[in-house]
């Protein structure tokens, strides 16, 4: 095997779990499941089988790229979670790569990034300008090309791209890229008292 860096990516932002594993710029391994609903279960174990397919190991990985959204609110708290513990556990740097790079990287500029959204919306952002959540028929009222996100699997290779580029700059622990609050308010309730019997 190369001496090149291993790059594990992975995310679970939208209806899928998805994974790629990089040596350089060859992609070793590379597995997308379509799901709906119960990405936590199978993040791990779809991990664990592209190591294998690799024939590598945890320990022998160099670098964890992870989908930060925008998307799902559950499915980016998972893998941003998965990869912040992975990161610590095996002493390598995690770094989180949004959506909008990931089509950056495939599709050549100018375009402007559209993602899925919730209820008809869609989220945008056109190159070097801030992300927003607009209207689907806004998202289409345009004089840009349009780029989407590519495939899961291919999503999981430009994660595991992005990341390896910027191998060479501090990250901070990858988090969330939310363009809207989440759908769940806090609890109006009064909060418990907590007694100190001390």
């Amino acid at each position: 095997m190369s001496d090149a860096p291993l790059i594990l990516g992975f995310d679970t932002s939208a209806a899928h779990c998805a994974a790629a594993l990089l040596c350089g710029e060859q992609v070793l391994a590379v597995r997308a499941i379509e799901m709906g609903r119960g990405q936590a279960e199978h993040l791990i174990p779809l991990l664990q089988d592209v190591l294998a397919d690799a024939g590598v190991t945890w320990a022998d990985l160099d670098r964890i790229g992870v989908g930060v959204g925008p998307g799902n609110f559950t499915g980016i708290r998972i893998s941003v979670s998965a990869a912040r513990g992975l990161a610590l556990a095996l002493d390598v740097p995690a770094v989180g790569v949004s959506g909008f790079e990931t089509v950056a990287m495939v599709h050549p500029a100018p375009h402007i990034a559209v993602l899925p959204g919730p209820r008809g919306m869609c989220y945008v952002q056109a190159h070097g300008a801030q992300p927003k959540l607009v209207p689907e028929q806004e998202a289409r009222d345009t004089t840009l090309p349009v780029a989407h996100l590519p495939a899961p699997a291919d999503l999981a290779v430009a994660i595991a791209r992005v990341a390896a580029r910027r191998a060479d700059k501090p990250d901070e622990p990858p988090a969330p890229l939310y363009l809207k609050p989440a759908d769940a308010a806090p609890s109006r309730d009064t909060p418990p008292v907590i007694l100190d019997d001390t």
